[in-house]
Order: structure tokens, then C-alpha cells, then sequence
């Protein structure tokens, strides 16, 4: 998903050896959403990475097409991320976030947009505030959108075609049905791209409850082709997750060119590997519970990138997937890794990919 994203915002960018960082710069959040993992685990490690650490990232950034600056926190709580976003640029690297827009007001705005960020993503969980600030607990949805309104303002004043902003809005139960007033509401803020996300990392019932994707057949859903027709008319760009399972070669993760640094240096292919929880943790995958290591292949504070990327273990991780997207290419050359086209795909025995994304909603292909 990152590195769609990503293509479609710089639809010119040069490819380079990995399309994404993901380094999480905190853990910390002011929030209680409802579908997070902090909602159902009391054990939570929370803290910033030290500027110093991130500095030990900075070499490896020309090899990056792009810097996701998030976790499982709130980037917006971490106090040198305007710093971090020149160390990004200064390497040439495209960076960027997506945040619950806590605390942004004038001053962060302007400081954010000065160190270059290219762009924001802005995390709703309805379209009104009956519904995200129940979901979103401690967020407003007038604020959110207040912010929104205040960055393109000073865009529009200065100019500047950057950052680009869009919409994540990750998809329940309890309101997928206001995603096509969603569609109405990012028309009248100037948002031109709203990205519809599952529910991946499940944690408690509640969570599983309200997943809206099922791991048989589809449900239906007519609001999201509502949504998606009031998207075409309004011209906005609207990318919704699919809604049943559809064998993929590898993950939209993509852990061959994308990876995830924790905020204490540890390397894992993905966030949802490493999350800020003692090990194992817990995870409910289709309705059963099942017990997850954490996955660290090193810590890049701790030793060169390099060994931890050609280790022994990381490499038969990605060798796992790189024979599995073989097969799958095999079997549909025409298919290659266009995920669009994936979905045109059934019942296609593909080799077993790793043993801890085996029970992981991202293999769905939703």
C-alpha cells in the first residue's frame, strides 16, 4: 500500500533500491481508537526515538525512494519531526505521514511545510463527529478538518503544490455507512484522494466484530458503490480495499523493497511484525486467536544495515516471498505484481509464504 500510495503522489519518481522506510518515531499517542492495538493490550511500550538514533539513518536514505514517518504512535507528538523532514530531504528522500492531526495548528503547519514535507495523510473514521470522535476517542472532527482547511489555505497563499494531502479511512462496521458523505466532504475541503483501508491487525472481539472484509465470500456492502460513483462524479480518487480474500504473491507490505524500523532501532519486514508489545502478542486472524513472535532480523542503532538486510534469517524471509511471486507470475505472467489485476485471479496454489505472515489479514491480498 505505501508504495502505491507513494507512485501516485510522484507518479516521476526514480526507482531505487527500496521504495519505503517505515521508522516509526514514537509510540506515544494522545488518542484511544477503538480499532488500535493499544485498545486491547496493557502492556505497551511507549517512548521517541533520540535524534542521535535517527541520525544512524541518514546515510542509508539516498538507497530510499520514500520515508513513511510513523508507527504506532502519533508523529505530530514527537518534537523534532520538522528536523527529521530536512535530515529526509537533505538525502534526496520523499518524506512524509499520516496522522490523527493532533496539535496542528499555525505555527507546526508552517514549520512542517518549511522543512519540506511532501506529504500528509490525515486519518478520519467518519464524516461526522458522531461517529469519528467516538471511534477516534480524544480526536475532533472539526479540528481535523479545520487543520486540513489551514494547510491548504497556506498552500494556496504561498503557491505550493506540496504536501500533497489525502484521507486514509480505515473501514468498521460502525461507519462504513458514512463513507459516501466522506466522498462529499473531502470534495469540499479540496481533498482529491481518500484511500479506504481494512482492519488488519486484530486484537480483541470487539475488533473482529467490526471488521468489514470476511475471509469467505462477500457480504456486499451497496454504500461502497455509492461511494465509489459519487467518487467518479465528484472526480476524486477514491482506493478502497478489497472486501474478500484474493491469493497474492506478496502482501501490498511488500517486505522485498519496503521495511519497518521501531522507534528503538529493531528492523522487521512490516509494522504489523513488530508492534510495541511484549512477545509474543496476540493476534485474531479470521476468528481464531493465534500467538505472533515479534520479528527483528537486528537493530540498525546497534550494527550495519547491511548485515542485518543479508543475514541468514532475513534473507530466507524474502526468499520465502521472491519464490512465491515466481509461481504466481509463472502461473499469470500477465498478471505480474499490478495488484489492480491480482484481484482478476482464483484459486491459484502459490508456495506457503513465511511461518508469522501466515496468520496475518495482509496475505488475504484485502
Amino acid at each position: 500500500m505505501i508504495r502505491r500510495i507513494f507512485l501516485r503522489l510522484f507518479p516521476g519518481a526514480k526507482r531505487r533500491r527500496f521504495a519505503a522506510w517505515q521508522i516509526e518515531l514514537t509510540t506515544r499517542c494522545p488518542l484511544l481508537c477503538k480499532m488500535c492495538l493499544r485498545d486491547a493490550v496493557t502492556q505497551l511500550h511507549t517512548g521517541d526515538m533520540g535524534i542521535d538514533d535517527f541520525m544512524k539513518l541518514v546515510p542509508y536514505l539516498s538507497d530510499v525512494e520514500t520515508a513513511v514517518l510513523e508507527g504506532w504512535g502519533e508523529p505530530l507528538l514527537y518534537r523534532n519531526l520538522s528536523r527529521v523532514v530536512r535530515l529526509v530531504k537533505e538525502a534526496s528522500c520523499q518524506a512524509g505521514f499520516v496522522t490523527s492531526g493532533w496539535g496542528l495548528d499555525d505555527d507546526r503547519i508552517f514549520e512542517l511545510i518549511e522543512a519540506g514535507v511532501d506529504f500528509i495523510g490525515f486519518s478520519l473514521s467518519g464524516a461526522t463527529p458522531g461517529t469519528h470522535n467516538v471511534i477516534r476517542a480524544n480526536s475532533n472532527l472539526h479540528s481535523v478538518l479545520r487543520s486540513i482547511h489551514a494547510i491548504q489555505e497556506f498552500k494556496a497563499r504561498k503557491k505550493l503544490a506540496h504536501p500533497k494531502l489525502h484521507i486514509v479511512f480505515l473501514m468498521l462496521r460502525e461507519n462504513v455507512v458514512e463513507l459516501p458523505l466522506l466522498v462529499d466532504s473531502a470534495k469540499e475541503i479540496g481533498i482529491g484522494e481518500i484511500t479506504v483501508v481494512n482492519l488488519i491487525h486484530v486484537a480483541n472481539a470487539w475488533q473482529e466484530a467490526q471488521r468489514v472484509f470476511t475471509c469467505g465470500e462477500s457480504e456486499g456492502h451497496a454504500v461502497l458503490k455509492e461511494a465509489a460513483a459519487k467518487a467518479r462524479a465528484l472526480k476524486i480518487r477514491l482506493r478502497m480495499a478489497p472486501l474478500v480474500p484474493q491469493e497474492v504473491g506478496v502482501c501490498a507490505e511488500n517486505p522485498l523493497r519496503n521495511l519497518y524500523i521501531s522507534v528503538d532501532g529493531n528492523v522487521s519486514p512490516c509494522v504489523y511484525l513488530y508492534p510495541p508489545t511484549p512477545s509474543p502478542f496476540t493476534r485474531i486472524y479470521c476468528g481464531r486467536e493465534h500467538s505472533v513472535s515479534k520479528v527483528s532480523f537486528g537493530n540498525i542503532f546497534e550494527e550495519p544495515f547491511e548485515s542485518i538486510w543479508n543475514c541468514e534469517a532475513y534473507a530466507a524471509f524474502r526468499n520465502s516471498f521472491t519464490e512465491r511471486q515466481k509461481n504466481f507470475e509463472q502461473k499469470h505472467p500477465a498478471l505480474i505484481t499490478d495488484s489492480e489485476r491480482i484481484a482478476e485471479s482464483e484459486d491459484i496454489p502459490l508456495t506457503t509464504p513465511p511461518e508469522p505472515c501466515r496468520t496475518c489479514h495482509k496475505m488475504l491480498g484485502v
